[in-house]
């Protein structure tokens, strides 16, 4: 057990001046250093910093990326403190849990090439995989339900987290008889390393390759991360601290091989080789060279396939699922002795955060979403493009009325230049519908939920030059005044 040195402005200093930072591409160097970004890293930096100090922490690296690029990556801190080794760029991690992206990714790889179904019994690949049921008349165990935590068996395999012994493949495969389901499949979302590790023995048993040369050759290589591997001690790597204890100290933790459960927790990874990890999440197109899977593979990864009960996460296939303030993020964390990392992607303005840090009370997952508030805000901002819109026409106000079909009465209204649809006999106003102008007089529904026409063609009717008629979709209503 040894104390951490106390964090002071000097302190802070050295780790400003020896904190690396990644030198980005071109294209990512103007969105790091337009003015908002710039200002936005400024603050985060200084909050983390104090962070540091006020906490104790060892050390952290962050990463912020935008499509293809890293546009901002620093150290701070220290890899190894007593060794006066400051944070870096290419510092390494256990990333733990994170590999479970890897895995799910493996499988829907093999699941393009054919060569298996989601829906598959997991027994139909491993002969050998048998446990106590949950209820005598459950289905089987399916792929699905390892890679979405639904299939309701227990988190671990043995021990391993208290005494650092990971069963090998062998004895996983020897304990499965014994292992008792608390739940049934598809009772309830219940997190479960012991099913990683089963699909990961998928992943060996229909490639013929192990995991770790799978990931080698089939991600790893497509995408160039070379910092990157599995299992494999790394003079690189940064020194795992544990919790700080009421005397300040932190206990230094040897490297832990997990061994047969390395399909649930055994990468090992930098934020550069995570941020091509990230960006290739964005990737359109079918699957080839750094396009991991085809657009439809990532869709079905980043959706919700199981809801927590409280019904405020879900889980993807690989990836968890959360709403916050009304934004989407897709990611996932990690936990490992002496290690805690995550990871949070924003989808739609294509952002994503990295956090890694050496120590087990560092709170990635609350330093990722300050991280997202600050810098990645600024940086979708920096790089969203601007919609192509139809300029308002003065002339679209001749649509504006009350239409009536067999199902109720609508008006069109005109609201600070837009057209907005909505239903008088509703208990409320809600939110509004607009019809988002397309061009040549047609429009397109935009609404909150998807029980109308949303996103589908709206067109009115003229006769004699009078609207007569809206058109929504497939139906239309008559103009009554």
């Amino acid at each position: 057990m040894r104390p951490l040195p106390h964090l002071n402005l000097s302190y802070l200093l050295v780790i400003l001046l020896c904190s690396a930072a990644v030198a980005p591409p071109a294209s990512s160097q103007t969105v790091a250093t337009a003015p908002e970004v710039e200002a936005q890293i400024e603050l985060f930096s200084n909050w983390l910093e104090g962070q540091i100090e006020i906490r104790g922490l060892p050390g952290i690296v962050v990463g912020v990326v935008s499509g293809d690029d890293l546009v901002w990556a620093r150290g701070f801190g220290h890899a190894d403190v007593e060794a006066n080794r400051v944070m870096a760029t290419n510092t390494r991690f256990r990333m733990a849990s994170h590999s479970k992206l890897f895995t799910a990714t493996a499988i829907m790889q093999l699941r393009e090439e054919g060569r298996l179904r989601l829906d598959d019994p997991v027994v139909e690949y491993l002969p050998w995989f048998t446990y106590q049921s949950a209820s005598d008349d459950d289905p089987p165990i399916t792929i699905e339900h390892l890679l979405t935590h639904s299939s309701g068996l227990p988190r671990e395999a043995s021990s391993h987290w208290t005494d650092f012994d990971f069963p090998s493949a062998e004895e996983v495969r020897a304990l499965m008889p014994d292992r008792v389901a608390p739940f049934s499949p598809e009772v309830r979302w219940k997190y479960s390393n012991l099913a990683y590790t089963i699909a990961g023995l998928v992943i060996e048993e229909v490639s013929g390759l192990s995991w770790a040369e799978y990931l080698q050759q089939h991600i790893f290589d497509p995408l160039g991360m070379t910092a990157s591997s599995v299992d494999l001690p790394d003079p690189m790597m940064a020194t795992g601290y544990g919790r700080r204890m009421p005397d300040g100290s932190r206990q230094i933790f040897p490297f832990v091989d997990a061994r047969g459960m390395g399909a649930a927790t055994g990468l090992t990874s930098t934020v550069e080789d995570m941020a091509r990890f990230v960006s290739a999440q964005f990737r359109d197109g079918p699957r080839g060279g750094d396009h991991l899977l085809s657009t439809a593979s990532l869709r079905e990864m980043h959706r919700v396939r199981m809801l927590e009960t409280t019904w405020t996460r879900g889980q993807g296939i690989g990836f968890s699922v959360q709403r916050r303030d009304g934004t989407l993020y897709v990611g996932h964390g990690g936990g490992y002795p002496g290690y805690t990392t995550n990871t949070t992607i924003q989808l739609d303005s294509e952002v994503g955060v990295i956090v890694l840090t050496n120590t087990n009370d560092s709170n990635p997952s609350q330093i990722a979403q300050q991280l997202m508030a600050t810098v990645g805000h600024a940086v979708g901002e920096a790089t969203a493009a601007e919609p192509e819109q139809v300029a308002w026409n003065p002339a679209w106000e001749r649509f504006a009325g009350v239409y009536r079909s067999r199902g109720g009465e609508t008006r069109v209204l005109v609201l600070n230049e837009r057209l907005v649809s909505m239903n008088p006999w509703a208990t409320s106003i809600g939110d509004p519908t607009y019809l988002e102008p397309i061009g040549d007089g047609t429009f397109r529904m935009i609404a909150p939920t998807g029980g109308g026409v949303v996103g589908e063609i709206v067109r009115f009717v003229e006769e004699n030059g009078q609207v007569v008629r809206m058109v929504t979709g497939d139906s239309y209503s008559v103009r009554v005044r």
